[in-house]
């Protein structure tokens, strides 16, 4: 699964707003790799497990919130590829009753179900996760590993992301993707031409993610980070957003999911609305999968009490 390379067909779409500004718009669907290793996932995952291998490991080891989708790729991509795997998991209120989280988290109840070894943590001590002292003790605690950082970003998941992109997508003027912690996107500008433009779209509150974006990508600048369609931060999400997924759905028959592709596409078409992206451009939008996850989120929906759901 990771030893071969992969290429994901550009789906155009069609809009009023679209046709109205001449403009096109392609989505790259990489949320069809995998139903559950989709998107950058499978794309910062592919070169950590071929060097997980190299280093003759058994173990993987990583990081993630109880509704994690890389967590629950880490147990997927692991599982196939013949590793065990550990998930370190922020709230440790989490693991008082496994049976009570599995009912409303359908993402650690598919990940325990592939095998991973869930660890539940309190926020206080994961806040803690890449300090010396801490890594110290998972490896008192759990012996020999490889280690995957929370989200999966490293400088292997960046050149794993570089291959995103293929010689035919020289075509476009603007690059778009989600960005969550820089990696998809620095792979994504390192890969692109001086004549592209490389928009992200942040799913946190914060202006911190230009400073990790710079990392990795030196003097490239021709990127930039659009951070109001954010929706109030990672996780939180909107009436009108629900709706938004929903009908662009039915419009496109391309599902979005509310934490990352759903915000970004919102995004897009306001910033066309309001000109900021000129007439006649070739938009590139990268779809970076995640729609696993929708099931656990219409989950916490319906668990507040909400009379609304995003359509599966």
């Amino acid at each position: 699964m990771f030893t071969h390379p992969i290429r994901t067909e550009n789906q155009q779409i069609f809009l009023p707003e679209l046709e109205e500004r001449n403009i096109q718009l392609f989505i790259k669907r990489e949320d069809q790799i995998h139903q559950d290793v989709s998107g950058n996932k499978f794309r910062k995952l592919k070169y950590n497990i071929q060097e997980a291998k190299k280093q003759a490991q058994t173990t993987l080891l990583t990081f993630g919130g109880a509704f994690s989708n890389h967590i629950l790729a880490a147990a997927i991509a692991g599982k196939v590829s013949g590793f065990k795997t550990i998930g370190i998991i922020r709230g440790e209120e989490l693991g008082e009753s496994l049976e009570k989280t599995f009912l409303s988290n359908a993402t650690l109840k598919k990940a325990y179900e592939n095998g991973m070894q869930l660890e539940f943590i309190s926020r206080d001590k994961y806040r803690q996760k890449t300090t010396p002292e801490f890594l110290n003790e998972l490896q008192s605690t759990y012996g020999r590993f490889y280690l995957i950082p929370e989200g999966g970003t490293n400088e292997l998941a960046i050149q794993g992301c570089e291959e995103i992109l293929t010689n035919e997508d020289a075509q476009f003027d603007y690059i778009c993707c989600c960005v969550g912690t820089g990696g998809t996107i620095s792979g994504l500008i390192r890969s692109t031409g001086k004549h592209q433009k490389v928009i992200g779209f942040p799913a946190l509150k914060g202006n911190f993610l230009n400073d990790e974006v710079k990392r990795f990508v030196a003097d490239r600048d021709n990127w930039n980070l659009v951070d109001q369609y954010h929706f109030g931060g990672y996780g939180k999400f909107s009436e009108s957003l629900i709706s938004f997924i929903n009908t662009f759905k039915q419009q496109t028959k391309i599902p979005l999911d509310p934490i990352y592709t759903g915000k970004m596409m919102f995004g897009i078409l306001e910033m066309i609305r309001k000109e900021e992206i000129p007439n006649n451009s070739k938009i590139l939008m990268i779809h970076t999968g995640g729609l696993q996850g929708i099931k656990g989120f219409n989950q916490q929906l319906e668990k507040k009490g909400k009379d609304l759901k995003i359509d599966l």
